[in-house]
């Protein structure tokens, strides 16, 4: 009878570990290999940027490596990839990055191809002008100017569609280009996420500043493929913790206190 028990004991082993394996094409499959490639942004300050010694630092590096770490991911098991604001659904449907963080808004269009896992942050959009420019009090002072972001972004077309249909809208691949472009005086002002412009303020504070006057809603969710749902529940209850724990807020601190921009209130995680 002993003999008998160990044999059960082991199979029903065997049969519980079999169960618990995820898809390996699923986001847990790939979580169980100790192996995430993450789509985050190289040139954001203060939200997702590579160091001249190459590390990645920014609040959305910490909620994308607090997410893994939740998921069973340890830091050296996650490679970084950049994305964009252009190739970030590509990057998830080809399977290049298994998650994305990068200041991704959820949109109704964008959930036609790829699937969202929070909100982790809420903000709005708003306007960088050179520090002295006083012609600027908001979008609807752009007819006439040339405004600046990023290609695939939807903020200049905004500002276009419901504010001043004259501003000439100018595109690059990246915002520090835009940036470089408002110090030149090329560009009258760059419209993007007010997290996002803060950055770009607390590196040249003596030359550029935020309008301040906020007039979109942004929800920045953690994008996955479509057709996971444990994977986007996994990734919801991940950022919740890391909310719950007060990690959250230190990462804000830490990252975007600097720049004088006011932390908001924690959101509530509804995509998952």
């Amino acid at each position: 009878m002993p003999l008998v028990r160990m044999i059960l004991a082991v199979l029903l082993a065997f049969l519980s570990v079999s169960c618990t394996k995820a898809d390996p094409g699923t986001l847990l499959g790939k979580a169980q290999s100790g192996q995430l490639v993450i789509g985050i942004r190289f040139d954001q300050p203060g939200l997702a940027e590579r160091t001249i010694d190459g590390r990645f630092v920014g609040f959305d590096v910490d909620v994308a490596s607090y997410v893994a770490g939740r998921l069973g991911v340890r830091a050296p098991g996650i490679t970084w990839r950049e994305t964009t604001s252009a190739t970030r659904e590509t990057d998830l449907t080809s399977g290049t990055a298994d998650i994305v963080v990068a200041t991704y808004s959820i949109t109704d269009k964008r959930k036609q191809l790829v699937a969202f896992a929070g909100p982790y942050f809420v903000t709005g959009q708003d306007l960088l002008v050179r520090k002295f420019d006083k012609t600027i009090a908001g979008p609807e002072s752009l007819n006439g100017k040339r405004l600046c972001s990023v290609t695939g972004s939807t903020p200049a077309q905004e500002v276009r569609n419901r504010f001043a249909q004259n501003a000439q809208l100018v595109e690059y691949p990246r915002y520090p280009d835009c940036v470089t472009a408002l110090l030149a005086a090329e560009v009258h002002a760059v419209t993007t996420d007010a997290t996002i412009l803060a950055g770009y303020v607390t590196q040249n504070r003596e030359l550029l500043r935020l309008v301040g006057r906020p007039f979109t809603t942004e929800r920045y969710g953690i994008g996955l493929r479509k057709g996971d749902p444990a994977g986007q529940s996994a990734v919801a209850d991940a950022i919740q913790q890391m909310i719950s724990s007060g990690a959250w807020l230190d990462s804000l601190r830490r990252n975007i206190g600097p720049s004088g921009y006011p932390i908001p209130a924690p959101p509530t995680v509804t995509e998952r």
